[in-house]
Formats: C-alpha cells, structure tokens, sequence
C-alpha cells in the first residue's frame, strides 16, 4: 500500500468513527447471529473462541479495579481459557467486591453497548472500540499466550476495519456483538458445574462467586443466578438492539406490531 494510499484510507477510517454507515440487510444480521450460535454451542469451537470471552472477563476485572482505586498489577491468559487478573489493595470492602463481581457480567454487557452501537449505526466506532479496548488489556497482559492472543485479535479486527468492504465489517461487528450476547451463559452454566465438581476436592470451590460468598456473606450460588440473570437481560437487549437496526421486527415485542408490506396493484 503506498503512502498516498495509506493516507487516504486513515482519512476515510477517521471520518466514519464519526458519522453512521448503512444498516445491513437483515439476512446478514439472522445469519451472523446463527453463525455466533454455533461458534458457543459447539464445543470444539468453543474451546477456541472462549478465549475472547476470556480477555473480556478478565478485562471487565481489570477496568472495575483501576474504578474502584485498586492498583492493577497483571493479567494473565491461559491456553485452556482460564485468566488471572491480580491487583493491590485492600481484600475486604466494596473495591473488592465490585471487581470480583465485574468478570462473568463482562462479555454480555460488552456485547449489549456493541449492540447499541450498531443499533445506532456506528458499525466503524464499534470496531475500533474493540481495538482500543484491546490495546488497553494489552498493556497489562505479562504472558506470552496472553500477549499473541490479545494481539491476534486486535490484528484481525484491525484487518477488517481497514482492508474488508462494508459488507464485511458489518458482518464481522455483527458477528462479534452476538458473539459476546450469546457467549454471556455458558461461562456461567460452566462456572456452577465446576464448583459442583470441586466440592469434592481436598481444597474446595474458589470461584468469582465463591469469593464473593466469602466476601459478603451472599450464598455462591445466588451470585451465579445474579451472573446468569444479568447474561440473560444483556441477550434479550442486545438482540433487540440488532434486529431493529436491520428491520427485523419481532412481534408483540419490537414496541409494536409488525407491519405487512403492501402488496402491488395492477
């Protein structure tokens, strides 16, 4: 690409992170949903993929500590999609709280503001958002699988937004925001059955919910239905969000009912 090139599409790039582009049609919005239920609820896939619902798990730790006046120290990223995220301060209090809690509700609510972008149009803002909230994970990331993992998707979004026509950016932004809305659940359905199996082990159940349990005197299991409700609320707003933007209307819940086209006369 030369310089020239390279220039003008900066300039162009620049002046849609401002203004709104086309809504999709809606065959692209049924279909990329269908392709981010498939990309959850398979399995094999899923093993791959979680590991975005993973930096942004981790990410939604790390932004609530450095809210809350908590020092950030490190995020860590693990192959089998596990994450760490460590910072200082006091290990009682609200601070604490609020970024053991911020983690499960992270991807879901991620995904419902990329839903409110799209909804409003804003396809180009919604993908260097992601990229600017990469970078900003980036920073504190102190693994190599975390570092190649974070960067690669920066990387592909950035390719997207830079090289792809709009209908590619729509469907991968379209893509991505169901992606995050239909992802919101299994983690938390995962979540409960692994502190079920851990019971049973010599050192017990230490999950988000179990350290909130011992945090605030709140059963672990009524943190994971808080999790799953919020999950739940983030998908049926966010799928919302997406349909009305492409014209999708949903009966008896669009704010509406849905018109019939009028048909041609002779």
């Amino acid at each position: 690409m030369q310089t020239a090139e390279f220039v003008e599409r900066g300039a162009s790039i620049a002046d849609r992170l401002t203004t709104t582009q086309a809504a999709p049609p809606w065959w692209l919005v049924i279909a990329t949903a269908v392709a981010a239920l498939i990309l959850v609820g398979y399995s094999p896939l899923w093993r791959i993929t979680r590991n975005v619902v993973t930096i942004a798990h981790e990410g939604g730790h790390a932004l609530t500590a450095l809210l809350t006046g908590r020092r950030l120290n490190s995020i860590t990223l693990h192959s089998d999609t596990s994450g760490l995220t460590v910072s200082s301060g006091k290990p009682y209090g609200l601070g604490m709280i609020l970024t053991a809690v911020a983690g499960y509700p992270s991807p879901p609510l991620l995904g419902l503001g990329f839903a409110a972008l799209l909804g409003a149009n804003r396809i180009t803002l919604m993908l260097w958002t992601a990229i600017a909230l990469l970078a900003a994970v980036l920073i504190k990331v102190r693994n190599v699988y975390g570092l190649l993992t974070v960067f690669g998707l920066g990387a592909l979004i950035f390719a997207v937004s830079w090289f792809g026509t709009d209908t590619v950016q729509a469907g991968f932004a379209y893509l991505g925001a169901w992606f995050l809305l239909l992802a919101g659940t299994r983690p938390v359905i995962e979540l409960q059955r692994g502190r079920v199996r851990r019971w049973n082990m010599p050192q017990g159940a230490d999950s988000d919910a179990d350290q909130l349990a011992r945090l605030t005197h709140i059963p672990a299991l009524l943190w994971v239905f808080v999790f799953g409700a919020i999950a739940v609320a983030a998908l049926v707003g966010g799928a919302l969000l997406l349909s009305e933007a492409a014209g999708v209307c949903i009966p008896n819940v669009s704010g509406g009912e849905c018109t019939t086209p009028a048909l041609p006369t002779r």
